[in-house]
């Protein structure tokens, strides 16, 4: 039954809803192998840019810790709270980042997810008090929770099979980006000169939104069939046969509005094996740790006595590597393999800075600490880079089947949100307590 159920979440159905003379497609020839066309690889530039959004925001608390602390005469317990709350924020997303993108579309959960990212930004730069930054805050954990489910979406339905694993992969190596900027940014400007910088990139897809199509399938979805028809050629060509995916696409659409189970529909016995893998994957991804070493990075260093300076953008630049190799390792070696390697090099990584703290703890070898801290964060940031950081959420957007897919997607990313949050508010209390984790 298990078996079953994946099958459905990934095969297409076969059977032809269109009559052979219709329109746009009769003439085409078939298309089996679409290729990145300049429309196609611009839409994915200009969504991919939310998550650089993202990966900026997400590592802003490192950078901005030690001065906004000062400051603003924030405690620990004040600061955490401030990292924590955009997993707040982006766990309220998760819940209506689905019905939002279905009801008003894709581009527009784009432009609307950029609006909260502007306004964050800007109550963070005028702030005066602890409550302004964290409403700001909270502000662009909202947009990053629709962001974190409607790029995936629109990439996924924008483009062919044979190079759409590859591009939602690329979503790490965005994230990767944002952080690997405000990690630079950071030694040279300020938390409130920081905050308005972080507004240039999120004007730049608002503006680049306007010159790319919407997902073709979510107009078949509305019955929009001229513009569903406008936007496929559009991004497969002028010269591109479409006929066979446009039957899929139309085909599809109709299985999900006949049989749209619903949220409460989701817990049944045989959506219970793919709901099992999507929850674990997001759960072992966020207690993994990885959100702490985007919020709180220069703390760890700074435990460690490694520069704040250089420690952090090093590790942001290095890692951009393996974000490139975990997309082209993806397809070579497949997700199992790739999820294992990098689960268990994550793991003997962690232990390496857990054996450097607990030497310095006890006064052994205390030399070695530096060292020690910053291979285990680099190897870590690698290991986690190859498989970890993006191919959970491909595997979720593959296992569920098309009637469950959009209350699944929002149940896995609320879970990954919510265990984000538990990591990043609780860390620094851990950190004090036993930096080695004992």
């Amino acid at each position: 039954m298990e078996k079953e159920c994946m099958e459905e979440g990934l095969a297409n159905t076969k059977r032809p809803l269109l009559p052979a003379e219709t329109n746009f497609i009769s003439s085409d020839k078939p298309n089996d192998g679409s290729s990145l066309t300049p429309v196609l690889f611009l839409s994915a530039i200009v969504a991919l840019s939310g998550n650089f959004c993202f990966g900026f925001a997400a590592g802003y608390t490192s950078t901005a810790e030690f001065e906004m602390m000062e400051d603003l005469d924030m405690s620990i317990a004040a600061y955490s709270f401030f990292g924590s709350i955009l997993t707040i924020g982006a766990a309220i997303g998760a819940i209506l980042s689905g019905k939002i993108a279905d009801f008003v579309g894709r581009k527009r959960t784009m432009w609307l997810s950029q609006i909260f990212f502007i306004m964050g930004w800007l109550g963070i730069a005028s702030a005066t008090s602890v409550w302004g930054i964290n409403i700001g805050r909270l502000s662009i954990g909202f947009a990053g929770g629709l962001i974190a489910y409607v790029v995936p979406v629109y990439i996924a339905e924008i483009t062919p099979k044979n190079i759409r694993g590859r591009l939602v992969v690329t979503l790490q190596l965005m994230n990767c980006f944002g952080l690997s900027m405000v990690f630079f940014l950071g030694n040279f400007f300020s938390w409130r000169t920081l905050s308005l910088l972080a507004i240039i990139p999120c004007l730049m897809q608002v503006v680049g939104l306007v010159f790319i199509p919407e997902s073709p399938r979510w107009l078949a979805s509305i019955g929009k069939e001229m513009e569903f028809e406008d936007a496929l050629r559009l991004l497969r060509g002028a010269d591109a046969g479409v006929s066979e995916e446009a039957t899929e696409i139309r085909d599809a659409t109709e299985i999900f509005q006949r049989g749209d189970a619903g949220f409460q529909g989701l817990f049944q016995k045989k959506y219970a094996y793919p709901l099992t893998i999507g929850v674990g994957l997001m759960l072992l991804q966020q207690l993994g740790g990885n959100s702490v070493f985007a919020a709180y990075l220069s703390t760890v260093f700074a435990k460690a006595n490694v520069s704040t300076t250089i420690g952090p953008t090093a590790i942001a630049f290095l890692q951009m590597p393996a974000a490139v190799l975990g997309v082209i390792l993806m397809d070579a070696f497949g997700r199992r393999a790739l999820l294992m390697v990098s689960s268990v090099a994550s793991c003997l990584c962690l232990s390496t800075m857990g054996l450097a703290f607990y030497l310095q703890e006890h006064h052994y070898a205390k030399e070695f600490t530096p060292v020690l801290v910053f291979l285990g964060v680099l190897g870590f940031s690698y290991a986690f880079s190859v498989g970890m950081s993006g191919i959970p959420w491909v595997i979720m957007s593959e296992i569920f089947p098309i009637n469950v897919k959009a209350s699944a997607g929002s149940l896995v990313t609320l879970v990954n949100w919510s265990s984000a949050w538990l990591v990043t508010f609780s860390f620094n209390f851990m950190l004090e307590w036993s930096s080695a984790g004992r």
